[in-house]
């Protein structure tokens, strides 16, 4: 029969004596435990490598290798095994030192044999204290572990499910304005990488995404004589017209996962001097999601074809952008700007045509650069 898997512990007993060994695997055997013994630290090393033992009683001054520097090996090698240090009366504060080093207990020469027993038995108990606490830990790492994986699959369904709500937002605002297809995902586009440039963290660049993908959402409220109106809007037209800010804000704000986006889509049309709409905020009074989608905007309005002229060059909307740095647009933000190529913005605007945005704010790779080719001229 295993006596590993009918004893109270394996034993192995290290001294040059060999008195010690014979005395105390006699009076350890007799308690229960199973017990080996040998003569030295290469020796009990060698043992250790060829079979698992509960504890370690080693003498303190051996031939060879000292008790010390057993028990650091045994420590480092073996940290599933008690150690208990054997020392001479002046040895104490050496007795005390090895507990300092991992050592569980010591016990003093000439001992008792009962306080040997004793001693191993507080020692295999305090072992199996220390490794039941190491298993719950490992458990609890791994159980840790696998919720974490579990909350991070269940949150990119939300997340999925959060761009697929605002795609269908988006779908419904081009439903009923054609002329504008596909702009709110170019400035969306545009407005992460002003913002990444600017130096926004991950869950601004997350709220500017949307913010900047819905900031019309509100002109589904606007009456299509003045949405589709080809002229110029009257007074009274363009005040209905206004009141898309703070209908798409109301609309916006309700939605829990979007209640970051939607100060973006109530402040779009401020302006750094204080003359845009609806509220009048000035300078940074204006957040700065707003702040970046107004220079965003503008790139694409002016780089899109309207039906009243063919789309401007990237080189003419910069200098114009340039130009309403302190008036129109925060000048931090136009300073950043510039420093992006122009054929970035072509490249990321010939990217978004290519497939839907998504809203994480996390960067795609951006294609490789292309001519644009002008579009022929529109019959009469």
């Amino acid at each position: 029969m295993d006596e590993s898997k009918t004893s109270k512990g394996q034993v192995l007993v290290v001294d040059d004596d060999p008195s010690i060994p014979m005395m105390l695997c006699q009076k350890l055997s007799s308690e229960g435990f199973a017990c080996e013994s040998c003569s030295g630290g290469q020796e009990a090393l060698a043992l250790l490598r060829a079979k698992s033992f509960d504890i370690v009683i080693s003498d303190m001054q051996m031939p060879g290798m000292t008790g010390m520097e057993l028990l650091d090996i045994v420590h480092k090698e073996f940290p599933r095994a008690a150690f208990l240090m054997v020392t001479g009366v002046d040895d104490v504060r050496v007795g005390i030192r090895a507990m300092k080093q991992g050592g569980a207990d010591y016990v003093v020469k000439p001992f008792q044999l009962d306080a040997i027993v004793a001693s191993v038995e507080r020692a295999l108990e305090k072992k199996r204290l220390e490794l039941e606490v190491e298993n719950y830990r490992l458990n609890l790492e791994q159980m840790v572990e696998q919720r974490t994986k579990q909350l991070r699959a269940a949150m990119k369904r939300v997340e999925n499910t959060y761009d697929e709500t605002l795609q269908a937002l988006g779908s419904a605002l081009d439903l009923r304005d054609t002329e504008t297809e596909g702009h709110s995902r170019r400035v969306s586009r545009y407005s992460v990488e002003l913002a990444r440039a600017y130096g926004c963290s991950n869950d601004q660049l997350k709220q500017i995404a949307r913010g900047s993908y819905l900031h019309d959402i509100g002109k589904i409220g606007t009456p299509d004589a003045i949405l589709l109106k080809p002229g110029k809007l009257t007074a009274d037209e363009r005040v209905t017209m206004e009141t898309h800010a703070r209908i798409g804000y109301e609309l916006v704000s309700r939605i829990g996962f979007l209640a970051g986006a939607a100060e973006i889509v109530l402040t779009h049309q401020e302006r750094y001097d204080g003359t845009g709409y609806p509220q009048g905020l000035m300078g940074d009074e204006i957040p700065i999601g707003a702040r970046i989608f107004a220079v965003a905007d503008t790139l694409d309005a002016m780089t899109s074809d309207r039906p009243y002229r063919r789309a401007l060059s990237f080189s003419v909307a910069r200098a114009e952008i340039t130009s309403e740095s302190d008036h129109q647009f925060d000048p931090k933000v136009v300073e950043v700007f510039l420093t992006i190529p122009e054929e970035d913005w072509e490249n990321m605007r010939q990217e978004v045509a290519k497939g839907p945005n998504r809203f994480s704010g996390q960067k795609r790779a951006s294609p490789k650069p292309s001519v644009r080719q002008p579009l022929p001229p529109k019959s009469a």
